[in-house]
């Protein structure tokens, strides 16, 4: 690929925008010699403004996302693309979320412009545990765990019942609670169903993988070990 190309799929202009850079020197190599747009240089060799540049399409990234941002790029509110570098949003091919958390529910949220990835993350097929953090509005009953378990229950508006479900207590108002589906809004709908209301909810893990301490509002590229370690925990 040629590296005007190269570098304007990465989001760091338009093609003219990049051409632009190469005559005013901003792209070098890593010794800090200028190259020119026809040169041939591996990807991990070339800087921009002394930068290296961003990771090549295959880009897969953990992101802690806070309460209060949509993941969407047109919301007029806050966005997850905010929490990243700008050019993140104009990658070629998109980085798009791997499912959805709601703007109210924090936690892991997946990004990836590896369409093939993402089909295989969010497929039923891959029973991917999902495990969330909920607080609750009023004490449990005691039997919620049961009618999670049951495989029979059945979310209002749908014909379909879910998957078992496992519910841990940890508090009389609060639960983790681990799904290996992902139907809309259906944390809040399964508590919602036995008389109960998620005043907070976080996803802590997503397959093997977990935030580790990664604060909020802050996010790190993934490696091929992170993605053994997402695939090496499917339920089942």
């Amino acid at each position: 690929m040629k590296l005007v190309k190269l570098i304007a799929n990465l989001g760091y202009g338009s093609r003219k925008q990049v051409a632009r850079m190469f005559r005013e020197g901003r792209i070098t190599d890593a010794d800090g010699e200028v190259l020119y747009a026809d040169d041939k240089v591996g990807h991990d060799a070339i800087r921009i403004d002394d930068e290296p540049l961003d990771p090549p399409a295959g880009l897969v990234l953990m992101l802690h996302k806070p309460v209060g941002y949509t993941c969407s790029t047109k919301d007029p509110g806050r966005i997850i693309y905010d929490l990243l570098p700008p050019r993140f949003r104009l990658r070629s091919p998109l980085l798009s979320p791997v499912g959805r958390l709601d703007r109210d529910t924090s936690g892991l949220l997946l990004m990836t412009d590896d369409g093939q990835l993402l089909h295989r993350i969010v497929s039923p097929k891959a029973r991917l545990a999902k495990v969330y953090d909920a607080t609750l509005a009023e004490d449990l009953r005691g039997d919620e765990g049961a009618v999670f378990a049951s495989g029979e229950l059945l979310l209002e508006s749908e014909t379909t019942p879910l998957a078992p479900a496992a519910l841990e207590v940890t508090g009389p108002r609060s639960a983790h609670l681990t799904l290996t589906e992902g139907r809309y809004h259906q944390v809040r709908r399964m508590f919602a169903a036995v008389g109960n209301h998620v005043e907070a909810l976080h996803r802590s893990r997503v397959g093997g993988l977990a935030l580790d301490g990664l604060p909020a509002g802050e996010w790190r590229v993934l490696g091929a070990g992170d993605l053994e370690l997402l695939f090496g925990a499917a339920a089942g």
